[in-house]
């Protein structure tokens, strides 16, 4: 009989003024273009407009839903792919193809009874601005408009469609003290 194997240990570690703030997180609204996709807009010769998701994040919103977290999205856009993608993640909150995004939000905290004070908000563009300054937790990706990076309390490394989102997820779930128990579920 092989001996058990020792516990995973979390490999990811963040400043302790970062999960500070982040710790009473409960819901997460994300942007999509520029966010859950590397914002650039593929069209077939058909005029079919075609996305790329990042798988990393995928799993990270899932992990997010897993720990009892909302997850919320508010896009400017509107298309087949983009619903696609988010009902495979089992996400439902949406205000997709708004033009204001600030009561498009409002409404959606309100359906959670969520407060402002108690989430976070990624946007990469001046849309998403509004949001991003009423967040407990406002994050951007790398690669976000100056205005978006101004406002964020933190950018993420990766940019957006290539990780950010992931990087999020996990430093919510570090915050929130539901990282360690999750790994310890893959044993």
């Amino acid at each position: 009989m092989t001996a058990p194997l020792p516990a995973l240990e979390p490999a990811l570690h963040f400043a302790p003024e970062l999960l500070l703030r982040a710790q009473s997180v409960r819901g997460l609204i994300l942007d999509v273009d520029g966010v859950l996709t590397d914002g650039g807009l593929y069209l077939s010769a058909e005029g079919e407009m075609l996305k790329r998701f990042d798988s990393l994040d995928g799993h990270g919103l899932k992990l997010l839903r897993q720990a009892g977290l909302a997850v919320m999205v508010v896009s400017g856009r509107d298309s087949a792919a983009l619903r696609a993608r988010l009902g495979a993640l089992g996400i439902v909150h949406l205000r997709l193809g708004c033009e204001n995004k600030l009561p498009a939000a409002e409404a959606l905290l309100a359906e959670q009874s969520l407060s402002w004070e108690e989430t976070a908000v990624m946007g990469d563009d001046w849309p998403d601005v509004p949001l991003l300054r009423r967040a407990a937790w406002a994050c951007a990706p790398a690669q976000a408009h100056a205005q978006a990076r101004a406002v964020a309390h933190y950018v993420t490394h990766a940019r957006g469609g290539h990780g950010a989102v992931r990087e999020l997820c996990d430093l919510l779930l570090v915050a929130g003290g539901h990282y360690a128990r999750l790994l310890a579920q893959l044993s």
